[in-house]
């Protein structure tokens, strides 16, 4: 060994590993809603929201390509600490679900990003939260769109208690201003256990409850969801004195379908933002003629538009 002293030897360089640690940082809690854990620090500046671009049919095609925002973000993730076990704890506004709502994101909920993997409850509040601060807030749609936080009503939660789940459905309706002009309550609503996402969209002024799932079927595989649903939309309008003029009627929405198997959360938030974009409280049987099947550049957009929102709001 000593003759190889001051001699150049090559290294392969997939066996090259950069150092990982990271400067230490104080730990504290500013900006918007940015709480910052395990030694991180955030800006205070708060980005003015952007509105969503207007519903087209044409968007350009990148599939296949990261976009520069994209490893941007991917970059920031890489060189932070959450690479090595940190979190981040996110303050929404109430607007968002009526209520005071925070949201945990870890390594695995940015890699879903950027693998294009199976979307979980982080990445999709997240989306939600982008939407309701780029396209509604301080605007007339805040009356006509809520969201419905999937951590509180979901297969898994209906399963363990269905009567406290259906009162949490209750107090949602209740947290809005009115209820008797025609709005949307949009639920995401999970299967179980990482399972499938479809979504649930409930007009309580007409009592209509649309299902829009980008797999086959509909609300018969779900039927202890359908009957918490109904039970509390039954109930809201008995505390609010509303006279159940007719059944509740469920719509089987013929929406664009996926042609894999990790592609369900992605649609459920472009139906979201598509019905959002298009200001639609009525959601055609048939879909909207704008938007019959999506793209894989359809999906690659949000994800374009969730990276930007992370980097504006200095969330990582």
């Amino acid at each position: 060994m000593r003759d190889a002293v001051g001699s150049f030897v090559g290294w392969p360089s997939d066996l090259i590993f950069p150092d990982a640690e990271t400067p230490t940082r104080p730990t504290h809690k500013v900006g918007k809603g940015i709480s910052r854990r395990i030694e991180s620090v955030a800006s205070q500046k708060e980005v003015p929201g952007r509105k969503l671009k207007s519903a087209a049919k044409d968007i350009p095609t990148t599939s296949g390509t990261k976009s520069q925002i994209m490893m941007r973000l991917e970059k920031m993730v890489d060189e932070s600490d959450i690479m090595h076990g940190a979190i981040r704890s996110i303050d929404f506004d109430e607007g968002v679900f009526g209520a005071a709502h925070f949201e945990i994101t870890a390594k695995e909920d940015m890699q879903q990003l950027f693998e294009h993997d199976e979307l979980g409850i982080a990445v999709i509040h997240t989306y939600i939260w982008y939407m309701y601060v780029t396209l509604m807030r301080g605007t007339e749609l805040c009356n006509r769109f809520n969201f419905i936080a999937a951590s509180r009503i979901n297969a898994t939660l209906i399963t363990k208690n269905p009567t406290s789940v259906k009162n949490d459905l209750v107090d949602r309706f209740m947290a809005a201003d009115d209820n008797t002009t025609p709005s949307l309550y949009f639920l995401p609503f999970n299967s179980g256990n990482g399972g499938h996402w479809v979504l649930v969209a409930m007009d309580l002024s007409r009592l209509i409850v649309y299902y829009l799932d980008s797999l086959s079927g509909d609300w018969s595989k779900y039927p202890s969801m359908k009957k918490t649903v109904d039970a509390a939309i039954i109930k809201f309008r008995s505390k609010k004195n509303y006279r159940n003029r007719k059944d509740i009627t469920w719509v089987r929405v013929q929406c664009p379908q996926q042609n894999n198997s990790v592609d369900c959360g992605f649609f459920v938030l472009r139906f979201m933002r598509d019905i959002i974009a298009l200001n639609r409280i009525d959601i055609p049987k048939m879909y909207f003629e704008e938007y019959k099947s999506y793209s894989r550049a359809h999906l690659d957009e949000m994800k374009d538009e969730l990276c930007q929102f992370i980097v504006d709001q200095r969330i990582i």
